[in-house]
């Protein structure tokens, strides 16, 4: 290679080192990725929380904090359905949901904006959605930890990937609904009162490179993960075209000699 081949040779990798730093870090491959939620409280049940999923081509590993639930019902732990519901327009719903008027937005009227079941986040066995209602094998109490392998559905996998699915948790303490709501049975099996399948808590599950649950909000963790992401870029590619700067310079020092 002669002298003025070297000169252009040296640019071009630089330019070409800077624009692989400045691409996306991805951290999982094509078929893997993480999404999470904050779960805010609906219907005044003070229930709060915060869901992850990470998944693994046909494979999720679900984690669920949930704190502020009803904690008891019948002497025992109150049990919270919780579920991905997806295809609608992957949003929680406001007060304004509400179409009946009696004080809470019940799982139905839900349904036009957080969808359908996609997966049921049982604690053992079947997951689908014929598991929506399967108390006994959901998680209790005011306040719990879930974490589960799931295989999951196309659609479920589908509304993940376009933004769309979000996390429900059901049963609200009827101490906290108004008179009307909590003397009705149950929108979905009229054989359980309104509040055990009530909505609680309710979030979006929006993508997110971080490898935990985080401790604070969601967006705090997806934001500081990017801004890392652009300073990183930032001091990379300051440093390819300083050496690119001097190599430069020497070149051309060897070539006037």
């Amino acid at each position: 290679m002669n002298k003025k081949m070297r000169l252009l040779a040296v640019p071009t990798l630089a330019l070409g080192a800077l624009a692989l730093s400045g691409g996306p870090a991805m951290a999982h491959g094509e078929d893997s990725w993480s999404s999470q939620a904050t779960l805010n409280t609906m219907n005044n049940s003070g229930t709060t929380g915060q869901a992850m999923v990470d998944v693994h081509g046909t494979e999720a590993v679900v984690t669920v904090n949930v704190s502020g639930a009803a904690e008891t019902f019948m002497d025992g732990p109150f049990p919270h359905a919780q579920h991905i519901h997806i295809a609608a327009q992957g949003t929680c719903p406001g007060p304004e949901a509400d179409t009946d008027g009696d004080g809470v937005v019940n799982t139905t009227e839900g349904h036009p904006f957080y969808g359908h079941i996609g997966t049921s986040l049982t604690t053992e066995g079947d997951s689908s959605p014929d598991s929506a209602l399967a108390v006994e094998r959901f998680p209790g109490g005011s306040a719990y930890t879930y974490e589960r392998t799931l295989e999951l559905s196309p659609e479920t996998a589908a509304s993940l990937k376009d933004g769309s699915a979000v996390v429900v948790v059901h049963g609200v303490d009827p101490t906290k609904m108004p008179a009307a709501a909590a003397e009705k049975m149950s929108d979905l099996d009229p054989s359980l009162p309104a509040a055990a399948t009530l909505p609680a808590a309710c979030g979006t599950l929006v993508g997110s490179q971080m490898a935990a649950m985080p401790e604070g909000g969601a967006d705090t963790g997806v934001e500081t993960a990017s801004d890392n992401g652009v300073a990183g870029t930032a001091v990379a590619g300051a440093g390819v075209l300083a050496l690119a700067g001097a190599a430069m310079v020497a070149l051309r020092r060897r070539a006037r000699a």
